[in-house]
């Protein structure tokens, strides 16, 4: 399976380790720890030597409850940050934003993909802007918005209706000109979800790969993890390792995580069980060799 993302041509031969960048004093989990921009690049470099695919570094929290801050705000936020990065990392530069400002501004600096949580609903200028750059984007799914998500939200299948929503905004995203093979879908874990159906979004992951595009997930640290575990944000590695190789043994492509060091082993273990690279590939061993061992 083939992504594109700008002058990138991503083959989805393994799982891709997306890196956690939040400019932001307030997130979930490390809200303040990177609002400096120095802090955050100096993250994002160590982030790159230890392996990471994609760095996506986003200016707004969308935590539960989160309050909107403005394009100025943001801009502020990321474009330094892009900007000391650009040309000095090997990974894809991703920008988390639903506002088509800040994602144009973020292309001018040098991002290939846009992680837009609102799946290009927030802003009608989205989609087109995707297609006009020939970004990669990640179309999520959400139930409300940050502020609102988690007031009692509920399904009757939470997968029939997070296909339903995939189904629209293909459709929406082909009529703007994005090119499908732009497009990977995250079903949004956390973003309008009970804690059941974070399980369930999980368990059955491979029903999306009908759609024949890059699924992503976002399990890292988060509250479906602390609540069976009852432990804060910053205690949730080894419940955050287990959810990532649930995912990627039923179907992810992408995972979006705070630990990249220890997902990277994760990933690369539970690709070899599920078949998607070969112990003796990783290695760099010939079949031969792999079998003397």
């Amino acid at each position: 399976m083939l992504w594109l993302c700008r002058d990138r041509q991503v083959r989805m031969t393994r799982t891709l380790v997306m890196g956690v960048l939040n400019v932001t004093p307030d997130s979930f989990s490390d809200g303040g720890r990177f609002l400096d921009p120095e802090r955050a690049v100096q993250h994002a470099l160590r982030m790159d030597e230890l392996g990471a695919d994609i760095i996506d570094i986003g200016g707004e929290s969308t935590r539960p409850g989160a309050e909107p801050v403005s394009v100025e705000e943001e801009l502020a936020r990321v474009i330094p940050v892009i900007e000391r990065l650009t040309g000095r990392v090997k990974a894809l530069l991703s920008i988390d934003t639903y506002k088509s400002q800040v994602a144009e501004a973020a292309l001018r600096a040098g991002v290939h993909i846009v992680n837009d949580i609102s799946g290009l609903g927030f802003d009608g200028q989205m989609a087109p802007l995707v297609a006009r750059w020939g970004a990669g984007v990640v179309v999520m799914h959400i139930k409300g918005t940050p502020r609102t998500m988690q007031e009692n939200p509920y399904y009757d299948d939470v997968i029939s209706e997070i296909s339903e929503y995939f189904e629209a905004r293909l459709e929406l995203a082909e009529r703007a000109g994005v090119r499908p093979e732009q497009i990977a879908l995250d079903p949004g874990i956390g973003f309008g979800k009970r804690l059941t159906d974070n399980y369930e979004i999980l368990r059955r992951l491979g029903e999306f790969r009908r759609f024949g595009r890059p699924i992503l997930i976002g399990p890292s640290r988060k509250s479906f993890i602390g609540k069976v575990l009852q432990l804060p944000p910053d205690k949730r590695l080894m419940g955050t390792a287990a959810a990532v190789a649930i995912g990627v043994a039923n179907g992810a492509d992408i995972v979006r995580v705070h630990d990249v060091e220890e997902m990277l082993q994760v990933v690369r273990v539970a690709d070899c069980v599920v078949g998607k690279t070969e112990a003796w590939e990783v290695l760099g061993l010939s079949v031969e060799e792999a079998a003397r061992r």
